[in-house]
């Protein structure tokens, strides 16, 4: 009985329901923004920024994971929010960079070119599924469900740092065919 009460207090969940909407509201945007264009603005130096920033979010996902390993929860408490306002400094830029300058295509060829859209791709896809994974670990520790968070994390940290690693890598890949 009290499991069936839980649930249904966890389907009404104002939280839960901002986190699944804001889980499909970026992507969209972003893809949506993709499209339009603004003229008169040069960004085109953002690229080197924002995958500076996706190499610090990987640095700082493993620092926090050896920090809550050696019991210092406060520590890795702050590195997770500093991660989340990285990510969220990252999306700003990337999107600004995309509505104000034309994309890049790869220019490399042969296997390299194979391994490129693979990482490409795969960041891509995972980099729209960690949003709602990372959101809802986040809001599991902010509630003090440690037991979920850490079930939760399990999944959501291996994923975030891939994101964060190839982010750079799919960066260096193309930094040569920039304009």
């Amino acid at each position: 009985m009290e499991n069936a009460s839980l649930q249904s207090t966890s389907r009404r969940d104002p939280l839960k329901k901002i986190i699944i909407a804001l889980s499909i509201v970026i992507p969209v945007c972003i893809a949506v923004l993709f499209r339009v264009k603004i003229e008169g603005y040069n960004f085109s130096f953002l690229p080197p920024i924002y995958a500076g920033i996706n190499g610090l979010t990987a640095i700082l996902l493993i620092a926090a994971f050896i920090s809550i390993k050696n019991g210092r929860q406060r520590l890795h408490e702050l590195l997770m929010k500093i991660c989340m306002v990285l990510s969220a400094l990252f999306l700003v830029m990337y999107v600004l960079y995309h509505m104000t300058t034309e994309s890049t295509s790869f220019g490399g060829t042969g296997y390299l070119r194979n391994i490129y859209f693979f990482v490409l791709i795969t960041h891509i896809l995972l980099s729209i599924g960690v949003i709602p994974l990372v959101l809802f670990t986040y809001l599991r520790a902010w509630r003090k469900d440690f037991k979920g968070h850490r079930k939760l994390a399990r999944i959501a940290f291996p994923i975030w740092l891939y994101v964060a690693v190839t982010g750079v890598i799919v960066y260096l890949m193309i930094s040569p065919y920039y304009k």
